[in-house]
């Protein structure tokens, strides 16, 4: 993680509030902010387009893997706002791509507007959207979901080689 030393505040720290109750989503959400982060470091240090969009693209590649593994969490949960909740990350995603195709062509930069797009999008959909699914679980006493972290930790270890087999 960048420290405070390098670089100005991102202001997109991780706190309790934005805990869903289920350990395995909630250390997801952490690295996606340490990846903003990492982003906001980039771009506050001037360290060019290149660096700045690699940052950018292993954050997307995370977020993939991470909307994968959640949504197969309520599939397997039966939540029943899986579809709306896929087709708001469906959205993201398509938002983000178009965004990166543009950076890659040179239509656009990375810039601290993205920045606070990405803050923005990851936090309202915490709070609102995410927490709808935790208290789901935590009424419908779902209790372990050891199988979940499981099949997580795996996929996460794998994601660098195989991050599309979880899309």
């Amino acid at each position: 993680m960048v420290t405070n030393d390098s670089r100005r505040n991102s202001g997109l720290q991780w706190s309790d509030r934005f805990s869903v109750g289920i350990p395995e989503i909630d250390k997801q959400h952490k690295m996606l902010f340490e990846l903003i982060d990492k982003l906001h470091a980039a771009i506050f240090q001037h360290k060019g387009t290149s660096a700045c969009a690699e940052v950018l693209d292993e954050l997307i590649e995370y977020t993939r893997i991470h909307f994968s593994l959640e949504q197969r969490l309520m599939h397997m949960g039966k939540y029943p706002g899986y579809e709306a909740h896929c087709a708001l990350h469906r959205e993201l995603v398509q938002d983000v791509e178009s965004l990166v195709e543009k950076i890659h062509s040179g239509r656009t930069a990375i810039s601290f507007e993205l920045l606070h797009f990405l803050r923005t999008w990851l936090t309202k959909h915490i709070l609102g959207e995410d927490k709808k699914y935790g208290e789901f679980f935590a009424v419908g006493g779902h209790g372990s979901f050891d199988s979940f972290e499981q099949e997580s930790d795996a996929a996460l270890r794998e994601h660098k080689k195989k991050w599309w087999k979880f899309w």
